[in-house]
């Protein structure tokens, strides 16, 4: 680890001690993470107990969500072996990073994405940063299974999160909660999709309780949209259905680690209605001043159902929540849940009146 977070020198740098990296290894980087880690002022405060409430913004990402984290790592790695190309399967947040990393890296990206599932501000993130990116009729499960075994039959690299790499940059989060906090919070929360993050964030903890850093890991708590909720269910979606779109897999290639996770932390898994989750993204916006995507709003909205069923009891406890994206990457739900600005002419009387100063 580095002496110093300032300058920052993005997540491979600063944390080389606890990645598989080597001084060969090439630093793809566009100094992702030191994301900010948010107390809440108004959520927080309302939940039954004694309950300490963080965010952790991933928004601020440069691509706008946790994706880059792990894809620094995926990329630099594959310029170490020499590659040319890299491919994905996505429901956007993937495709923007493995875009915007193989283009600093200097590779050709190709992104496959279900049709007509994908999030207008995801999908121009990919094309503006020059991905082939080719629109699947099917699925996202249907997306992961074509790169698969396209990626194990040609010389292209796969950077979803079955890439061992992607999961090393990811876990950087967890390093970054313990060291804003001087230790690992007594629960995290995340929206859980795909499963990698919930996996990433559970080696993290592990490894800086292994070296000694912090003397405890915490409680995972995964939340799945209803329309989307194998880990819940125990058993694949065929097809999932949820506004929270980053979510929206029916077949998580993390299936196993996630499980894992949860039940080595003596963590929980829950669903979450696509009611409740616009319904906090709604909220953070307006009493916490933070826009994330939907998707994100599923931690929030899963740590508000469980403390209102008694979960956490009356014990003092810090829960983190892991907000995965920023809310323009899906401006048409923005958009679609505003209200309408007011109109007035263009006189101070006018607006001075309707201000009621």
């Amino acid at each position: 680890m580095s002496s110093s977070r300032y300058p920052w020198p993005g997540v491979i740098e600063y944390y080389s001690d606890f990645l598989p990296v080597s001084d060969a290894t090439p630093r793809v980087t566009l100094l992702e993470g030191n994301t900010p880690l948010i107390p809440s002022v108004s959520i927080g405060p309302s939940l039954p107990g004694k309950l300490e409430l963080w965010f952790k913004y991933e928004g601020v990402n440069p691509t706008g969500s946790f994706k880059d984290r792990g894809m620094t790592m995926a990329i630099s790695k594959a310029a170490e072996a020499g590659a040319k190309a890299t491919m994905c399967a996505s429901t956007g947040n993937t495709s923007a990073a493995a875009a915007a990393y193989s283009t600093r890296a200097g590779m050709l990206s190709i992104v496959l994405i279900p049709a007509g599932y994908v999030a207008l501000g995801k999908l121009a993130q990919a094309l503006s940063y020059g991905a082939r990116t080719i629109q699947v009729d099917g699925n996202f499960d249907d997306c992961l299974r074509l790169v698969r075994e396209i990626t194990d039959k040609y010389p292209v690299v796969l950077v979803n999160s079955l890439n061992p790499y992607r999961m090393d940059g990811q876990k950087t989060a967890a390093f970054e909660v313990c060291d804003a906090l001087g230790e690992a919070p007594a629960y995290h929360a995340l929206p859980v999709g795909n499963a990698g993050n919930i996996t990433a964030y559970w080696w993290g903890y592990k490894d800086y309780q292994e070296r000694g850093i912090t003397e405890r890991t915490p409680r995972m708590l995964g939340f799945q949209a209803a329309g989307a909720a194998p880990l819940v269910s125990g058993e694949p979606v065929s097809k999932p259905e949820t506004v929270a779109t980053a979510i929206r897999i029916g077949n998580p290639a993390r299936w196993q680690d996630a499980m894992k996770a949860v039940k080595e932390s003596d963590g929980i898994l829950r669903a979450v209605t696509d009611e409740e989750i616009l319904a906090v993204y709604q909220e953070l916006a307006a009493k916490e001043g933070i826009f994330c995507e939907p998707a994100s709003a599923a931690s929030v909205a899963g740590v508000m159902k469980v403390a209102a069923e008694g979960f956490f009891g009356e014990e003092s406890a810090t829960v983190v929540c892991t907000l995965t994206g920023h809310g323009l990457k899906d401006p048409d739900r923005a958009v679609s849940l505003a209200q309408e600005p007011e109109e007035a002419p263009a006189e101070t009387k006018a607006i001075v009146e309707m201000l009621g100063f």
